[in-house]
């Protein structure tokens, strides 16, 4: 089997949740699918470019806002719209990374752990910054932020399915999946391997390295960005933590454990860790972190390549 049967495969799996668990359940996986499109954007510039964004987190946090003051009408009744709104989260992010980048990448560039840490300075500024903006609601943030009205239905009065909301959720995440795979297999994603390995060799042979980085940073940030306005939409709030340190080093973990640089991977330890975390919440309390941690830095030791990419990599061999 190939990656790509293998995800298939998967995400077929996935979808047989809303006729195996309740509601809350369901409800809980599709913003853990969220999750791991974010992971997914990452394993991307990270795992596939080399790009070590420390920062990933400030775009999934730009589309959440720019989807929030879309579908709130505070942008103007025109733009309040759920397609709309998803439009600009991937808009927002993708400019706002256009811009970075050019700058993160000039000439030589920085990389490595110098972009790490200029990336979460970043993200650090804007989640300051937007604790400070109270017209998007400062540290509060926004909340009552429409649903996805064209994913979800009542059924009767007091029960709201989740069933339609997380399968266009999944779908999503399957389409980006199956897209980046193919993307990967182009001639541009061979170019990102080689650029990934040797940046002056591929500069040597004509190419524009700078150019290349910037727009997988773009995609990169736009796959972000449209994970956080899907969140704002189902979490039905926004805040400058969406933005900040606590997330961008969560996706860092999920990513890591995973495994950066199998895209299904990634997806899949976002899921894994989360669902982890909430039963080591109720087990441990606030000691949770630490054994999280543990199992991070054992990984690491361990599985180099990522706890799930291990043995997807076996399987795609088998």
């Amino acid at each position: 089997m190939t990656a790509r049967p293998i995800g298939v495969a998967i995400f077929a799996l996935l979808a047989l949740a809303p006729l195996l668990a309740g509601a809350y359940a369901v409800a809980q996986l599709a913003i853990y699918v969220i999750y791991g499109i974010l992971a997914m954007s990452l394993a991307l510039i990270w795992g596939r470019a080399g790009l070590l964004c420390f920062g990933q987190a400030m775009f999934f946090g730009i589309g959440a806002y720019a989807m929030a003051i879309s579908t709130k009408g505070m942008a103007g009744a025109v733009l309040a719209s759920t397609y709309l709104g998803l439009l600009l989260a991937i808009g927002a992010a993708g400019l706002f990374a256009a811009a970075l980048g050019y700058f993160l990448f000039w000439g030589r560039g920085l990389s490595g752990p110098y972009l790490a840490i200029v990336t979460l300075a970043i993200a650090l500024i804007l989640e300051r910054l937007l604790n400070n903006w109270y017209a998007l609601g400062g540290y509060n943030g926004l909340l009552d932020v429409p649903p996805l009205t064209f994913a979800s239905f009542a059924v009767g009065e007091d029960y709201w399915d989740p069933a339609p909301q997380f399968y266009l959720i999944l779908a999503l995440a399957a389409a980006i999946y199956l897209g980046l795979e193919a993307m990967l297999r182009s001639p541009f994603g061979i170019l990102l391997a080689a650029i990934k390995a040797d940046p002056e060799r591929v500069a040597f042979f004509g190419y524009r390295v700078m150019g290349l980085r910037v727009l997988v940073f773009v995609i990169g940030a736009g796959i972000a960005g449209l994970a956080g306005g899907m969140f704002a939409a189902v979490e039905g709030f926004v805040s400058p933590t969406l933005i900040g340190f606590l997330l961008s080093t969560e996706v860092l973990i999920w990513t890591a454990l995973g495994g950066r640089e199998v895209l299904l991977a990634a997806f899949l330890g976002a899921i894994a860790v989360r669902w982890i975390e909430s039963s080591l919440v109720d087990l441990l309390g606030d000691y949770w972190i630490l054994a999280l941690g543990l199992v991070f830095m054992a990984s690491v030791v361990l599985l180099p390549k990522g706890l799930i990419a291990t043995p997807l990599e076996r399987l795609g061999r088998g």
